[in-house]
């Protein structure tokens, strides 16, 4: 593990990016699978092609320039997702409205206001850990999580949003869903984002949700028109 500040902020964010560029710039065979996150970076390494001790030496953390990767990073993307906020899709938009004093109008304005960037996928493929959620919304997670959560869930977490990609149990606040299938095992890409990435919600109402999921069953659906607004 390679660890960095003590901090989640896209400053940190960035130096990780660089040197997760430059760890896959090496090519080292050794090293299987490089995987990074919000302060940190995990090698998997195969101890049978090296010794850990010469692949510490050979990637020289230390003396690289993390500058020179500053403009060869991997294009970054803004994702838009549609939520239908509140009622049965969002059962505990009224807990987050009431934790921070706001109106539950208040709380979809303020969560759509903003963009987030994408600072790692965990948890399951496409669950996208995001950055940059308001301060009037945060929200501690449920004393009781669900053993249940619909697949397309959009939940609070303390000073985190996110959404849930497939059914699962889960303790943040759920606030609103959306119809689309942002991670799908047969579509290429099958994650609508990465990590870099930036995620913006907007809000739709009922008859468009239905709308996209009835759209969504043909194989000529057309998601970046609801996507790449």
């Amino acid at each position: 593990m390679i660890y960095f500040e003590e901090r989640i902020d896209p400053d940190t964010f960035q130096k990780v990016q660089r040197v997760e560029q430059y760890i896959k710039a090496q090519n080292n065979p050794a090293i299987i699978e490089v995987v990074s996150s919000y302060r940190a970076i995990m090698l998997t390494i195969d101890i049978t092609k090296s010794d850990l001790t010469y692949i510490i030496k050979a990637l020289n953390l230390n003396q690289m320039d993390i500058t020179k990767f500053n403009d060869t990073a991997t294009p970054t993307q803004t994702i838009n997702i549609p939520v239908l906020y509140g009622g049965s899709y969002g059962q505990d938009i009224q807990e987050v409205a009431s934790h921070n004093n706001l109106t539950t109008k208040e709380v979809i304005r303020i969560h759509t206001e903003n963009t987030y960037l994408i600072y790692m996928l965990g948890f399951m493929p496409g669950f996208p850990f995001l950055g940059g959620l308001d301060t009037q919304l945060h929200t501690p997670r449920r004393q009781e999580p669900r053993t249940s959560i619909h697949a397309g869930s959009v939940g609070i977490a303390n000073n985190q949003t996110g959404l849930y990609p497939k059914q699962s149990p889960g303790g943040w606040q759920i606030i609103g869903r959306t119809p689309i299938r942002v991670f799908d095992i047969h579509r290429e890409p099958m994650c609508l984002y990465d990590a870099g990435d930036y995620i913006k919600f907007y809000a739709i109402e009922v008859e468009t949700y239905h709308r996209i999921l009835d759209e969504q069953q043909y194989d000529d659906f057309d998601i970046e028109k609801w996507v790449k607004i």
